[in-house]
């Protein structure tokens, strides 16, 4: 049966095909959906895990004890998950094994744009890349195949496009199989020194096979049509060259990125009068080209940053300007900004109110650094929020700790957080740190969290309380302010900030958009009281604009929060109808 399916949730549909029973991730975007998709099918075991490095060992774990395994992740997890893959390279599977991990060309929801094809090569894991949702659900049946056969993981690797994007894929019925028999190996599952020299060689030897295989196996294919120009590419880099160039070249495309072939692109470029290497990001695969000898043209025409296009590939190769539709009117720019009613909103005005540096984290509320509240000051990674604080108090001494306090999600807390607090306790430190605890994993859209008490399935389960964990953790001043209250919270940093003890603030308010939560009626502006002062646009709310002079909220828009009508010193912000 034919349906329209996005790439993620044509990869779910291949783990249920497949037989796969255990799937364990941490929500990133763009992989988020394949386990979201992935948990409507009962033949599976789903869960949200507290982070990638979690999620992986739990699908080892699972692919040892015999049955097929799968964790999904974005480009920045699997730095997190790599410490047990590029070993679970060595031990190799009992189940087969399959990590997706979505790249983020453009950095669309990244704080980077790494190439994962990297974290392939050097964990010695071998790479599918699939071009459109067919190839998602075909290539995640193949990749567990291939993981049994060859004893090893395998990567799948997406990128924003391939899964956010539909197409049409043959669905079947799913393949019911036996769990493998677990036999008790210590030569091949324990990775102390002795036994893992011997895997190494496995691993090598492994690589080879699979590098023969490339060269052969119907992952990889060669389309000829006009032979002037050959194009090598993959995945969505793949789609771009077919459409933007059609049957004026011709193609090898690669399904199999890690290892890649030699004879078969020194053959199709043998038949080409000239060979471009299309890719995204990295020059994996014009590298690989040069390496063996294979004249090329790549990143001297095509971008090492941001996403190709069919329009980059025609003027590149071509040099022909594609005709695009456009607007004759100038649309707007519209930032980033904090939902209405985000309960990070007056946490952040609050700090920006104290005038101190703010290390800042991973999700929402790192939209905090933007204006007009302008309240974060860095952001690097999941966690590093808390131990950059103390580094940053560390280094410039105890009176700088009372100007800084570090921010940090409910759901990154739980992710990265804790062992970066204990550093803070364990090595004396000063430091403040404030969990914005809004109920949910927010960014990605909704998630729970073992903060939430709800399984990825909406069953009820134990919540992780965070004020006993942070005092179990050795934080003796722990409180929790309501980040609506703005005097409230205000009083909270003053105080904290005061003490030169380590000590945690929780602004508790759950995410504006959740269904439960019930919102007040939306607030008006009475014009004859409203001065023009702006004092309600320091927030940031965009539901208040200026119109006339004078400021308006828009109904649609207002969930009653609040803030604005506790910043207005002349009570001209009240409830009732809306503004006309």
């Amino acid at each position: 049966m034919k349906k329209l399916f996005l790439g993620n949730e044509a990869v779910a549909r291949g783990l249920y095909e497949a037989g796969c029973r255990v799937i364990s991730s941490y929500p990133g975007t763009p992989s988020t959906e394949i386990t979201e998709f992935a948990a409507t099918y009962d033949e599976m075991y789903s869960e949200w895990a507290p982070n990638e490095k979690v999620a992986c060992e739990v699908a080892i774990g699972a692919s040892m004890g015999g049955a097929r395994a799968f964790s999904a992740m974005k480009h920045v997890g699997l730095n997190v998950a790599a410490d047990p893959l590029y070993t679970a390279s060595y031990t190799g599977v009992n189940g087969g094994l399959v990590i997706a991990v979505a790249d983020d060309p453009g950095m669309h929801s990244s704080q980077n744009e790494q190439d994962s094809r990297h974290h392939a090569i050097a964990s010695k894991i071998p790479m599918l890349e699939p071009a459109d949702s067919a190839e998602c659900l075909a290539f995640t049946k193949r990749a567990f195949e291939l993981s049994e056969e060859y004893d090893t993981p395998f990567f799948i690797r997406l990128c924003t496009r391939i899964s956010h994007s539909r197409s049409l894929v043959e669905t079947t019925d799913r393949a019911e199989l036996p769990l493998k028999e677990y036999v008790k190996n210590p030569a091949k599952n324990v990775m102390m020194p002795a036994m893992a020299r011997g895997r190494h060689v496995f691993v090598e030897k492994r690589m080879k096979a699979l590098a023969d295989f490339a060269e052969t196996c119907d992952l990889n294919r060669t389309e000829y049509y006009d032979t002037s120009i050959g194009i090598i590419a993959s995945g969505a880099s793949y789609q771009y060259a077919k459409e933007a160039l059609g049957e004026n070249a011709s193609y090898l495309k690669l399904g199999m990125v890690n290892p890649l072939p030699v004879k078969l692109i020194e053959d199709f470029a043998a038949k080409c009068d000239k060979v471009y290497v299309v890719e995204e990001l990295d020059d994996i695969i014009e590298t690989h080209c040069r390496k063996f000898g294979i004249s090329v043209i790549g990143k001297e025409l095509f971008p090492l940053t941001g996403e190709l296009s069919q329009a980059i590939v025609a003027k590149k190769i071509l040099g022909e300007e594609k005709n695009t539709l456009s607007l004759k009117d100038e649309i707007p720019v519209r930032p980033p900004v904090m939902c209405c009613g985000c309960p990070h909103r007056g946490l952040f005005y609050a700090l920006k109110r104290e005038n101190v540096f703010v290390s800042g984290d991973i999700g929402c509320y790192t939209l905090g650094s933007q204006p007009p509240l302008s309240a974060i000051d860095t952001c690097v990674c999941m966690g590093a929020s808390v131990s950059g604080l103390h580094g940053f108090n560390t280094a410039r001494g105890a009176e700088q700790a009372k100007k800084a306090v570090a921010v940090i999600g409910d759901s990154t807390f739980i992710h990265s957080g804790i062992t970066s607090l204990i550093d803070i306790a364990y090595n004396k430190g000063i430091s403040t740190i404030v969990i914005l605890d809004n109920s949910i994993t927010g960014m990605t859209g909704h998630q729970q969290n073992p903060t939430t008490g709800y399984t990825i399935k909406g069953d009820p389960t134990a919540a992780v309380s965070l004020e006993k964990l942070v005092q179990a953790i050795g934080i003796h001043r722990v409180r929790v302010v309501d980040p609506y209250d703005l005097k409230e919270t205000q009083e909270a940093l003053k105080e904290e900030l005061a003490v030169e003890k380590p000590s945690v603030i929780i602004a508790r308010r759950p995410c504006a958009l959740l269904k439960y939560v019930k919102h007040k009626p939306s607030l008006k502006v009475d014009r004859e009281k409203c001065r023009s002062c702006k004092a309600c646009l320091r927030i940031g709310c965009p539901a208040i604009s200026m119109k006339d002079g004078k400021a308006v909220i828009d109904h649609t828009q207002c969930v009653g929060c609040g803030l604005c009508e506790d910043l207005c010193k002349f009570g001209a912000i009240v409830g009732g109808e809306a503004d006309k």
